[in-house]
Protein backbone atom coordinates (compact mmCIF):
# COMPACT_ATOMS: atom_id res chain seq x y z
CA UNK A 1 0.00 0.00 0.00
CA UNK A 2 1.48 3.51 -1.12
CA UNK A 3 2.05 6.20 1.61
CA UNK A 4 -0.57 8.08 0.34
CA UNK A 5 -3.68 5.74 0.85
CA UNK A 6 -2.27 4.33 4.33
CA UNK A 7 -4.84 4.73 6.91
CA UNK A 8 -2.97 7.46 9.86
CA UNK A 9 -1.98 6.23 12.35
CA UNK A 10 -1.16 6.99 16.20
CA UNK A 11 2.60 7.51 15.31
CA UNK A 12 1.45 10.03 12.31
CA UNK A 13 0.16 12.20 14.70
CA UNK A 14 3.25 11.77 16.87
CA UNK A 15 5.47 12.22 14.40
CA UNK A 16 3.79 15.43 13.72
CA UNK A 17 3.59 17.13 16.78
CA UNK A 18 7.41 15.63 17.84
CA UNK A 19 5.90 13.72 20.73
CA UNK A 20 6.17 10.03 21.63
CA UNK A 21 3.04 7.49 20.44
CA UNK A 22 2.64 6.85 24.09
CA UNK A 23 1.99 10.64 24.70
CA UNK A 24 -0.56 10.26 21.66
CA UNK A 25 -2.34 7.37 23.23
CA UNK A 26 -2.99 8.60 26.31
CA UNK A 27 -3.90 12.18 25.54
CA UNK A 28 -6.56 10.21 22.67
CA UNK A 29 -7.94 8.16 25.86
CA UNK A 30 -8.14 11.26 28.03
CA UNK A 31 -5.80 10.29 30.42
CA UNK A 32 -5.31 12.90 33.64
CA UNK A 33 -1.48 13.05 32.87
CA UNK A 34 -1.59 14.73 29.52
CA UNK A 35 -2.06 18.79 29.97
CA UNK A 36 -5.16 20.49 27.83
CA UNK A 37 -3.15 22.07 25.73
CA UNK A 38 -1.24 18.80 24.42
CA UNK A 39 -4.74 16.86 24.55
CA UNK A 40 -6.26 19.53 22.30
CA UNK A 41 -3.30 19.29 19.57
CA UNK A 42 -3.40 15.96 19.37
CA UNK A 43 -6.90 15.90 18.79
CA UNK A 44 -6.75 18.95 15.86
CA UNK A 45 -3.66 16.75 14.76
CA UNK A 46 -5.54 13.09 14.34
CA UNK A 47 -8.93 15.24 13.08
CA UNK A 48 -6.47 17.18 10.43
CA UNK A 49 -4.91 13.77 9.67
CA UNK A 50 -8.70 11.78 9.68
CA UNK A 51 -7.44 9.52 11.97
CA UNK A 52 -9.44 6.59 12.67
CA UNK A 53 -8.79 4.94 15.89
CA UNK A 54 -8.18 0.75 15.79
CA UNK A 55 -10.89 -0.41 17.58
CA UNK A 56 -9.22 -4.11 17.37
CA UNK A 57 -6.15 -3.46 18.64
CA UNK A 58 -7.55 -1.70 21.32
CA UNK A 59 -9.99 -4.04 22.39
CA UNK A 60 -6.98 -6.40 22.78
CA UNK A 61 -4.80 -4.02 24.54
CA UNK A 62 -7.28 -3.19 27.11
CA UNK A 63 -9.17 -6.63 27.40
CA UNK A 64 -12.22 -4.96 26.51
CA UNK A 65 -14.30 -5.35 23.40
CA UNK A 66 -17.11 -2.98 24.40
CA UNK A 67 -19.94 -5.53 23.01
CA UNK A 68 -22.48 -6.74 24.80
CA UNK A 69 -24.43 -10.11 23.91
CA UNK A 70 -28.02 -10.17 24.14
CA UNK A 71 -29.75 -13.24 23.70
CA UNK A 72 -33.61 -13.04 22.77
CA UNK A 73 -36.16 -15.73 21.96
CA UNK A 74 -37.71 -13.82 18.89
CA UNK A 75 -37.33 -10.30 17.63
CA UNK A 76 -40.91 -10.41 16.05
CA UNK A 77 -42.53 -10.07 19.49
CA UNK A 78 -42.76 -6.68 20.89
CA UNK A 79 -42.28 -7.48 23.89
CA UNK A 80 -38.45 -8.51 23.85
CA UNK A 81 -37.96 -5.70 21.40
CA UNK A 82 -38.77 -3.30 23.98
CA UNK A 83 -36.61 -4.13 26.21
CA UNK A 84 -33.46 -4.28 23.81
CA UNK A 85 -34.78 -0.78 23.00
CA UNK A 86 -33.57 -0.08 27.01
CA UNK A 87 -30.81 -1.91 26.60
CA UNK A 88 -29.30 -0.13 23.68
CA UNK A 89 -30.26 3.24 25.40
CA UNK A 90 -27.84 2.20 28.49
CA UNK A 91 -25.38 0.51 26.56
CA UNK A 92 -25.00 4.04 24.15
CA UNK A 93 -24.41 6.02 27.14
CA UNK A 94 -21.67 4.03 28.03
CA UNK A 95 -19.92 3.56 24.77
CA UNK A 96 -20.84 -0.21 23.98
CA UNK A 97 -22.21 -1.96 21.08
CA UNK A 98 -25.29 -4.46 21.50
CA UNK A 99 -24.91 -7.60 19.70
CA UNK A 100 -28.43 -9.36 19.04
CA UNK A 101 -28.79 -12.95 18.72
CA UNK A 102 -32.08 -14.63 18.67
CA UNK A 103 -32.69 -18.11 20.16
CA UNK A 104 -36.45 -18.81 18.17
CA UNK A 105 -37.34 -20.58 21.42
CA UNK A 106 -34.65 -23.71 20.61
CA UNK A 107 -31.94 -24.53 23.00
CA UNK A 108 -29.99 -25.47 20.21
CA UNK A 109 -29.91 -21.97 18.71
CA UNK A 110 -29.04 -20.34 22.36
CA UNK A 111 -25.89 -22.55 22.58
CA UNK A 112 -25.09 -21.78 19.55
CA UNK A 113 -25.91 -17.94 20.36
CA UNK A 114 -23.70 -18.43 23.50
CA UNK A 115 -20.24 -20.31 21.78
CA UNK A 116 -20.54 -17.15 19.43
CA UNK A 117 -20.41 -14.77 22.06
CA UNK A 118 -17.75 -16.34 24.14
CA UNK A 119 -15.43 -16.76 20.82
CA UNK A 120 -15.93 -13.09 20.19
CA UNK A 121 -15.11 -12.49 23.61
CA UNK A 122 -18.18 -10.06 24.60
CA UNK A 123 -17.65 -7.98 27.70
CA UNK A 124 -20.80 -9.97 29.13
CA UNK A 125 -24.45 -11.56 28.21
CA UNK A 126 -27.64 -10.25 28.73
CA UNK A 127 -30.11 -12.89 27.84
CA UNK A 128 -33.95 -14.37 28.18
CA UNK A 129 -34.03 -18.44 28.48
CA UNK A 130 -35.43 -20.29 26.00
CA UNK A 131 -39.13 -21.34 26.89
CA UNK A 132 -37.82 -24.94 25.55
CA UNK A 133 -34.44 -24.97 27.43
CA UNK A 134 -34.19 -27.56 30.28
CA UNK A 135 -30.59 -27.74 30.66
CA UNK A 136 -28.80 -24.91 31.83
CA UNK A 137 -25.50 -26.14 31.12
CA UNK A 138 -24.78 -23.47 28.41
CA UNK A 139 -25.69 -20.74 30.70
CA UNK A 140 -23.11 -22.27 33.71
CA UNK A 141 -20.46 -22.35 31.04
CA UNK A 142 -21.01 -18.20 30.94
CA UNK A 143 -20.28 -17.75 34.52
CA UNK A 144 -17.94 -20.86 34.55
CA UNK A 145 -15.69 -18.56 32.26
CA UNK A 146 -15.59 -15.39 34.27
CA UNK A 147 -18.01 -13.26 31.79
CA UNK A 148 -20.32 -11.86 33.43
CA UNK A 149 -24.01 -12.62 33.10
CA UNK A 150 -27.34 -11.09 33.45
CA UNK A 151 -30.71 -12.86 32.96
CA UNK A 152 -34.02 -10.78 32.15
CA UNK A 153 -37.99 -11.68 32.16
CA UNK A 154 -37.49 -15.52 32.20
CA UNK A 155 -34.64 -15.71 34.60
CA UNK A 156 -33.60 -19.22 36.63
CA UNK A 157 -32.24 -19.41 40.79
CA UNK A 158 -30.34 -22.15 39.77
CA UNK A 159 -27.64 -20.45 37.89
CA UNK A 160 -27.08 -18.15 40.55
CA UNK A 161 -26.78 -14.58 38.75
CA UNK A 162 -28.24 -11.13 38.80
CA UNK A 163 -31.88 -10.83 36.97
CA UNK A 164 -34.86 -8.31 36.10
CA UNK A 165 -37.93 -9.83 36.61
CA UNK A 166 -41.66 -8.83 36.57
CA UNK A 167 -43.52 -9.93 39.71
CA UNK A 168 -44.99 -12.82 37.45
CA UNK A 169 -47.42 -13.55 40.74
CA UNK A 170 -48.92 -10.36 41.41
CA UNK A 171 -49.51 -10.03 37.86
CA UNK A 172 -51.36 -12.91 37.44
CA UNK A 173 -53.29 -12.12 41.10
CA UNK A 174 -54.31 -9.36 40.07
CA UNK A 175 -55.66 -9.82 36.38
CA UNK A 176 -57.54 -12.50 37.63
CA UNK A 177 -59.07 -10.34 40.80
CA UNK A 178 -59.84 -7.76 37.70
CA UNK A 179 -62.07 -10.80 36.61
CA UNK A 180 -63.77 -11.56 39.34
CA UNK A 181 -64.41 -8.03 39.88
CA UNK A 182 -66.19 -7.71 36.77
CA UNK A 183 -68.70 -10.55 37.78
CA UNK A 184 -66.64 -13.83 36.06
CA UNK A 185 -66.87 -16.75 38.71
CA UNK A 186 -65.86 -19.57 36.57
CA UNK A 187 -62.11 -18.59 35.42
CA UNK A 188 -60.35 -20.70 33.39
CA UNK A 189 -56.62 -20.15 32.77
CA UNK A 190 -54.36 -21.27 29.60
CA UNK A 191 -50.69 -21.67 30.98
CA UNK A 192 -47.62 -22.27 29.56
CA UNK A 193 -44.77 -24.72 29.82
CA UNK A 194 -44.72 -25.16 33.87
CA UNK A 195 -40.55 -25.68 33.72
CA UNK A 196 -40.29 -22.29 33.02
CA UNK A 197 -40.98 -20.19 36.47
CA UNK A 198 -42.63 -17.30 35.21
CA UNK A 199 -44.97 -19.61 33.87
CA UNK A 200 -45.48 -21.79 37.16
CA UNK A 201 -45.64 -18.27 38.91
CA UNK A 202 -48.52 -16.91 36.93
CA UNK A 203 -50.64 -20.10 37.82
CA UNK A 204 -50.02 -19.74 41.51
CA UNK A 205 -50.99 -15.95 41.07
CA UNK A 206 -54.60 -17.38 39.26
CA UNK A 207 -54.97 -20.28 42.14
CA UNK A 208 -54.14 -17.58 44.93
CA UNK A 209 -56.99 -14.96 43.82
CA UNK A 210 -59.26 -17.85 43.57
CA UNK A 211 -59.06 -19.15 47.64
CA UNK A 212 -58.51 -15.39 48.26
CA UNK A 213 -62.19 -14.33 46.93
CA UNK A 214 -63.25 -18.16 47.81
CA UNK A 215 -63.62 -19.29 44.14
CA UNK A 216 -62.88 -23.24 44.09
CA UNK A 217 -59.96 -24.32 42.08
CA UNK A 218 -61.45 -26.27 39.08
CA UNK A 219 -58.33 -28.40 37.45
CA UNK A 220 -60.97 -28.63 34.32
CA UNK A 221 -60.84 -25.35 33.98
CA UNK A 222 -56.65 -25.24 34.01
CA UNK A 223 -55.36 -26.01 30.61
CA UNK A 224 -51.71 -26.20 29.93
CA UNK A 225 -50.27 -25.12 26.40
CA UNK A 226 -47.59 -23.48 24.68
CA UNK A 227 -47.09 -19.72 23.92
CA UNK A 228 -48.59 -19.58 20.20
CA UNK A 229 -52.03 -18.26 19.24
CA UNK A 230 -52.80 -22.27 17.81
CA UNK A 231 -51.86 -23.50 21.37
CA UNK A 232 -54.29 -21.15 22.66
CA UNK A 233 -57.19 -21.92 20.32
CA UNK A 234 -56.93 -25.41 20.77
CA UNK A 235 -56.63 -24.71 24.92
CA UNK A 236 -59.83 -22.69 24.46
CA UNK A 237 -61.65 -25.40 22.41
CA UNK A 238 -61.15 -28.02 24.84
CA UNK A 239 -62.50 -25.42 27.24
CA UNK A 240 -65.67 -24.79 25.62
CA UNK A 241 -66.55 -28.36 25.58
CA UNK A 242 -66.11 -28.69 29.56
CA UNK A 243 -69.05 -29.53 31.73
CA UNK A 244 -68.32 -25.89 33.39
CA UNK A 245 -68.28 -23.25 30.59
CA UNK A 246 -65.92 -20.30 31.76
CA UNK A 247 -67.34 -17.00 31.87
CA UNK A 248 -64.01 -15.56 32.53
CA UNK A 249 -60.14 -16.54 30.66
CA UNK A 250 -56.64 -15.42 32.39
CA UNK A 251 -54.27 -16.80 29.87
CA UNK A 252 -50.78 -16.85 30.17
CA UNK A 253 -49.34 -14.15 27.49
CA UNK A 254 -50.81 -12.36 24.91
CA UNK A 255 -50.66 -14.39 21.72
CA UNK A 256 -52.39 -17.17 23.95
CA UNK A 257 -55.01 -14.85 24.65
CA UNK A 258 -55.37 -13.97 21.21
CA UNK A 259 -55.63 -17.57 20.01
CA UNK A 260 -58.45 -17.71 22.79
CA UNK A 261 -60.25 -15.00 21.46
CA UNK A 262 -60.62 -16.45 18.06
CA UNK A 263 -61.68 -19.64 18.99
CA UNK A 264 -64.49 -17.75 21.38
CA UNK A 265 -65.97 -16.02 18.20
CA UNK A 266 -65.69 -19.34 16.27
CA UNK A 267 -68.53 -20.33 19.07
CA UNK A 268 -70.22 -17.69 18.75
CA UNK A 269 -69.44 -16.23 21.55
CA UNK A 270 -69.73 -12.62 22.80
CA UNK A 271 -66.68 -10.91 24.90
CA UNK A 272 -66.91 -9.80 27.28
CA UNK A 273 -70.40 -10.43 27.67
CA UNK A 274 -70.32 -14.14 27.86
CA UNK A 275 -66.73 -14.58 28.05
CA UNK A 276 -64.52 -11.93 29.38
CA UNK A 277 -60.34 -12.29 28.68
CA UNK A 278 -57.13 -11.12 29.43
CA UNK A 279 -53.73 -11.78 29.09
CA UNK A 280 -50.17 -10.78 29.80
CA UNK A 281 -47.29 -8.99 28.44
CA UNK A 282 -49.02 -5.45 26.53
CA UNK A 283 -47.62 -7.14 23.04
CA UNK A 284 -48.91 -3.95 20.49
CA UNK A 285 -51.56 -5.71 18.46
CA UNK A 286 -53.98 -6.12 22.00
CA UNK A 287 -54.72 -2.07 21.71
CA UNK A 288 -55.74 -2.94 17.63
CA UNK A 289 -58.02 -5.59 17.86
CA UNK A 290 -61.58 -6.20 18.20
CA UNK A 291 -62.34 -6.03 20.94
CA UNK A 292 -58.98 -4.71 22.61
CA UNK A 293 -57.20 -7.02 24.51
CA UNK A 294 -56.91 -6.37 28.54
CA UNK A 295 -53.49 -7.11 29.41
CA UNK A 296 -50.48 -6.78 31.89
CA UNK A 297 -47.88 -4.68 31.03
CA UNK A 298 -44.18 -5.78 32.07
CA UNK A 299 -42.68 -2.62 32.05
CA UNK A 300 -40.46 -3.84 28.98
CA UNK A 301 -38.19 -1.14 28.50
CA UNK A 302 -37.72 -0.38 32.21
CA UNK A 303 -37.12 -4.08 32.63
CA UNK A 304 -33.74 -3.37 29.48
CA UNK A 305 -32.47 -0.49 31.71
CA UNK A 306 -32.19 -1.97 35.14
CA UNK A 307 -30.55 -5.19 32.96
CA UNK A 308 -27.77 -2.97 31.62
CA UNK A 309 -27.57 -0.92 35.18
CA UNK A 310 -26.80 -4.25 36.55
CA UNK A 311 -24.03 -5.01 33.82
CA UNK A 312 -22.43 -2.22 34.21
CA UNK A 313 -22.64 -1.33 37.59
CA UNK A 314 -21.17 -4.51 38.80
CA UNK A 315 -18.42 -4.36 36.51
CA UNK A 316 -17.38 -1.13 37.57
CA UNK A 317 -17.30 -2.36 40.90
CA UNK A 318 -15.61 -6.02 40.34
CA UNK A 319 -17.75 -7.99 42.29
CA UNK A 320 -19.86 -9.47 39.74
CA UNK A 321 -19.46 -12.71 40.98
CA UNK A 322 -18.70 -12.41 44.37
CA UNK A 323 -21.35 -10.73 45.87
CA UNK A 324 -24.99 -12.77 46.14
CA UNK A 325 -26.60 -12.19 42.82
CA UNK A 326 -28.89 -8.58 42.72
CA UNK A 327 -32.76 -9.22 41.93
CA UNK A 328 -34.50 -6.92 40.62
CA UNK A 329 -38.26 -7.05 40.28
CA UNK A 330 -40.33 -4.38 39.09
CA UNK A 331 -44.18 -4.03 39.13
CA UNK A 332 -46.76 -5.32 36.58
CA UNK A 333 -49.08 -2.41 35.98
CA UNK A 334 -53.08 -3.48 34.24
CA UNK A 335 -54.19 -2.55 31.53
CA UNK A 336 -58.08 -2.66 30.81
CA UNK A 337 -59.59 -2.94 27.82
CA UNK A 338 -63.08 -4.04 25.94
CA UNK A 339 -62.40 -7.54 25.82
CA UNK A 340 -62.92 -7.66 29.89
CA UNK A 341 -64.57 -4.95 30.80
CA UNK A 342 -67.94 -5.51 31.60
CA UNK A 343 -68.37 -2.76 34.80
CA UNK A 344 -67.41 0.62 33.47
Amino acid sequence: MSKSTAKPTILDIARELNVTASTVSRALNGHASISEATRKAVEQTARRLKYQPNNIASSLRLGKTRIIGVIIPSAEINFFGSVLHGIEKVANENDYNVLIYQSNEDPVFEKKGINTFLRLKVDGVLASISKETTSLQHYKTIKKQGVPLVLFDRANDELGVPSVTVNDYQGAFKATQHLIDQGCLHIAHIGGQQHVSIFQQRLEGYKEALRVNGLPIDERLIKQGKISIQSGYSCMEDLLHEEVLPDGVFAVEDFTALGAMQAIKSAGKRMPEDIAVIGFANEAFGAYITPSLSTVDQQTTTMGIHAAQLFFNLTQKKTFYKSPPVKRILDPVLIFRDSSLRRR
